[in-house]
């Protein structure tokens, strides 16, 4: 099934993909059980590192070769510089960001032993962006920008800029928020968690649900991340199960942020054809597949050739 449609035109002095939305530093415990109430373990590991939903989307597209540009405000402590140092680092452009007086967000995770993980987070408000900040220029600056669901009125903001501007949006959306309505109906790409489509829709069945959205936004492309057995899609009325990949987990945190990532990436790869969704949703697949091999949103996000090495292997290559 062809994606049904095209990435914008590059822009002058532009990037390839913008993302707007919330960058933190993790501080993730890892332990060999999940802990009953009123009990002590002792911890298998504890570390912090970057992440937050459209700053670790951008940190892949950047590692997979493309030009990314993050827009958002950090912290003006450690944890805030370490956020900032981290994209850096990467190359991801931070022009637009705003340095507030803040801590950092931060978001406390409790890693099991098969990789699976609890979130718990804190954020101050100042660190959040109105509509009223969102900056039109800067947010069409790429070929296609992407939103979290945080920030509901300046991330539909963003995506009606876009929208106006000819530029494909998409959105990372893992909970049911005031707004939220108003933020899907300006999203051409919706990629949700997979709690979301049925918490959202009240339907019953992850595919009836998305099938659900689908009618509802008439956006080009409805998913849902389903972890290891990989994502369900909706293209042009047809269901597209697209299969995980067998790696080693370590820990599933940012799986969902990255496969947002390496789905751009993917169709930037791809160039002004319009791909095969297929093809693209298994770059995206891969990608975050082998992001799961190491402690962090981060650390083992791969670049082009590691992904590539894995489409050769398996023999899913685009």
């Amino acid at each position: 099934m062809e994606l049904p449609i095209a990435l914008g035109p590059p822009v002058a002095d532009g990037v390839d993909v913008v993302g707007f939305g919330l960058n933190t530093i993790d501080l993730i415990a890892v332990v060999g059980q999940y802990p009953a109430p009123d009990t002590k373990q002792p911890l298998a590991d504890f570390v912090e590192r970057p992440g937050g939903q459209a700053a670790t989307s951008m940190t892949a597209c950047a590692r997979l070769g493309w030009r990314a540009r993050y827009v958002g405000r950090f912290g003006n402590d450690a944890r805030g510089r370490l956020a900032r140092e981290a994209l850096e680092r990467d190359g991801v452009d931070l022009s637009a960001c705003e340095v507030v007086a803040a801590p950092q967000p931060i978001s406390l995770i409790l890693v099991d032993e098969t990789g699976r993980r609890t979130v718990m987070w804190s954020r101050a408000p100042g660190l959040n962006l109105a509509a009223a900040d969102v900056n039109p220029h800067v947010v069409t600056s790429g070929r296609v920008l992407l939103v979290d669901c945080h920030q509901t009125a300046a991330a539909t903001r963003a995506a009606a800029c876009a929208r106006r501007a000819g530029l494909p949006t998409m959105i990372d959306v893992e909970a049911v928020r005031p707004g939220i309505e108003d933020l899907l109906s300006e999203v051409d790409l919706i990629v949700t968690a997979r709690s979301f489509p049925e918490a959202f829709t009240g339907v019953s069945g992850i595919g009836s649900a998305l099938e659900a959205m689908a009618q509802r936004f008439k956006a080009a492309l409805v998913c849902t991340t389903l972890g290891a057995e990989g994502s369900l899609a909706i293209v042009g009325g047809r269901e597209i199960q697209t299969p995980g990949f067998r790696v080693p987990v370590v820990d599933t945190t940012g799986a969902g942020d990255v496969f947002r990532g390496g789905f751009i990436a993917g169709w930037l790869l791809a160039g002004g054809s319009r791909p095969q969704a297929e093809d693209i949703l298994t770059y995206a697949n891969a990608v975050a597949a082998l992001k799961c091999g190491a402690l962090g949103a981060r650390t083992a996000i791969p670049d082009r050739p590691q992904v590539q090495h894995l489409l050769a292997e398996t023999g899913r290559g685009m």
